[in-house]
């Protein structure tokens, strides 16, 4: 990758590696940077616990509303599809330019993922097992914690993963509008307003990374444990 960033950059139309890393090391001496991080890190935490609680809530919703499952299942699917820059407007009248609307982006950018894999993961559950489950027993809340949701885990992950990532998009998008309010797309919009492109790709490079680690330190290591709780992946 290094070796095509330096061949892209010889051909002039994308910044060196040196000069992004000059830029990291200007960004990280003045404190910018990791402000930055913190305060974006904080928002997405927050926004997409929200959303987790949320989505979940919908997602519980569909599966008990059978009637109107389907409907209500392709009116979310087409809501999770729009991109997550179409709900920027509505913040800004909703709440201004403030920390509530770039909450709001995050939110409704990765609620819907989340309340999508929760239905498709207990939708798609083999009856078989809960008619087991409920012959041995097992009744409402007990049938949902000791046999459902135990084995929707893996459709549930991928769906919070997914949703993670939209969650990140509406960071970006939520600070570089609300620019005022700190954070790394506000350090992306000012790259733009100041032609700065080593800027603005050493903060691409900050959020590839931010990225790959939590995914490496959270969510992999939760999936681990689960897999390793409940024996899933063994042969």
């Amino acid at each position: 990758m290094i070796v095509i960033w330096v061949l892209a950059s010889k051909l002039g139309s994308f910044p060196s590696p040196v000069n992004v890393y000059k830029s990291l090391l200007k960004l990280t001496a003045n404190n910018t940077l990791i402000v930055a991080v913190l305060i974006s890190l904080r928002r997405l935490v927050a926004g997409f616990i929200i959303s987790l609680i949320l989505g979940s809530l919908i997602g519980l919703l569909m599966v008990k509303l059978k009637n109107t499952r389907d409907s209500l299942g392709k009116f979310i699917g087409g809501l999770q599809s729009m991109p997550n820059v179409c709900w920027v407007p509505f913040a800004v009248l909703w709440f201004g330019l403030n920390e509530k609307a770039i909450l709001f982006v995050i939110i409704i950018g990765s609620v819907f993922a989340v309340s999508m894999a929760i239905e498709s993961g207990i939708k798609n559950f083999t009856p078989l097992y809960i008619r087991v489950a409920e012959m041995a027993g097992a009744r409402g809340f007990a049938l949902y914690k000791e046999v459902i949701f135990p084995e929707s885990i893996p459709v549930i992950l991928a769906g919070v993963r997914q949703g993670w990532a939209f969650a990140w998009r509406g960071l970006i998008a939520g600070e570089m509008i609300a620019s005022s309010m700190n954070g790394l797309g506000q350090i992306l919009t000012e790259g733009k307003k100041y032609n700065d492109i080593n800027q603005i790709v050493a903060i691409m490079v900050v959020i590839l990374l931010l990225g790959f680690l939590i995914d490496k330190l959270v969510f992999e290591k939760i999936e681990s444990a689960i897999n390793r709780k409940y024996g899933f992946g063994k042969a």
